[in-house]
């Protein structure tokens, strides 16, 4: 095991600037996400880290050694990637074996530890399959059983989950956790989907554009975000953010949580329905304030009394449960 460094990173590709300035410290052991919308900077970062990338400037550290220089073979790092990337020809045995047959180990030690790797993620039964004979879920299994064998001081995943189905994708959060608890080792997960950032992570870091916008746990991530950013990119609908002087008299941008939102008979900020969503167990209602901003209240399931499309409600904020940022440069500023 070891823990990763990202000590002032900058990536550019010609004039663009893909990753700015950034500063990381993954603990040994643990299961940072990397977060954000495509095209932040946050795949660069994790094959700067696995040696497929060089910086432009700053150091990359595994444990307490700088490698920017060394090789991706030698910087000690598995890496498992979106589209799975087996020899389609071999067993899911072989395929497995491949990083032991290319380190020289031997033929029975190498069974044995692909054995063990296939025993861990449930794919004893398929070993003698090749890729084309397996779902999408089981090929992602092997490609982690694959780098499981080289055991690894860092495990770097770029988006594992996104080619598999919704019920797949829940299932395999679940073995990706399970299998982090069990080998204690450092992963770095790079994700667009907050959901799986929330459930998998041990601290999340969000970026956009190539900048960090916070580091922390979820739930730190989630109940303080730093930016508007984070608040509106964070959360299932996102967090509300009103135009300043909108919700509450001053200069700030409010921001309030779709949960944190109630319909009253009265006073608060008028706005106009345009669309009620049954989702089953939930029902959002989307409003539109006077100057088109768009704002949604959760609703329980069982409410009977719901607006309807075109409806003037009057909304109202839970006190305690408003975030306010700075509307130049959608900082968090903290009012108490």
């Amino acid at each position: 095991m070891a823990s990763v460094t990202l000590a002032s990173i900058t990536k550019k590709f010609g004039d663009t600037i893909a990753v700015d300035n950034v500063s990381i410290d993954v603990a040994d052991g643990e299961f940072m996400v990397l977060l954000g919308p495509s095209g932040c900077g946050k795949s660069t970062l994790l094959r700067m880290i696995a040696g497929l990338e060089d910086p432009t400037s700053g150091d990359v550290l595994i444990g307490t050694h700088r490698v920017n220089d060394l090789l991706p073979k030698e910087r000690d790092v598995a890496m498992v990637f979106q589209s799975y990337a087996l020899y389609p020809h071999k067993t899911v045995q072989a395929n497995i074996e491949f990083p032991l047959k290319v380190r020289g180990v031997s033929v029975a030690d190498r069974a044995k530890q692909a054995k063990d790797a296939a025993e861990l993620l449930e794919l004893t039964d398929y070993l003698k399959r090749k890729p084309g004979q397996l779902s999408g879920g089981q090929r992602q299994r092997v490609a982690l059983a694959r780098a499981i064998v080289r055991q690894p001081a860092v495990f770097c995943m770029d988006e594992p989950l996104s080619n598999l189905d919704a019920k797949l994708r829940g299932e395999t959060r679940a073995e990706l956790v399970a299998l982090h608890q069990r080998l204690k080792t450092t992963f770095v997960y790079v994700t667009h989907d907050q959901v799986e950032a929330m459930t998998m992570g041990s601290r999340i870091a969000v970026m956009s554009k190539g900048v960090l916008q916070q580091i922390g746990t979820p739930q730190e991530v989630y109940a303080k975000p730093a930016t508007t950013f984070v608040a509106t990119f964070l959360g299932t609908p996102p967090m509300n953010i009103f135009p300043a002087g909108s919700l509450e008299p001053g200069a700030m941008l409010v921001g309030v949580r779709p949960e944190h939102l109630t319909i009253a008979a009265d006073g608060g900020v008028e706005a106009t329905v345009v669309l009620v969503e049954q989702l089953g167990h939930e029902i959002h209602v989307v409003c539109a304030l006077s100057n088109g901003t768009k704002v949604i209240v959760r609703r329980p399931a069982d409410d009977d009394n719901l607006p309807q499309d075109g409806d003037v409600v009057h909304l109202q904020a839970w006190a305690h449960r408003r975030h306010h940022f700075d509307p130049d440069t959608g900082m968090r500023v903290d009012t108490e």
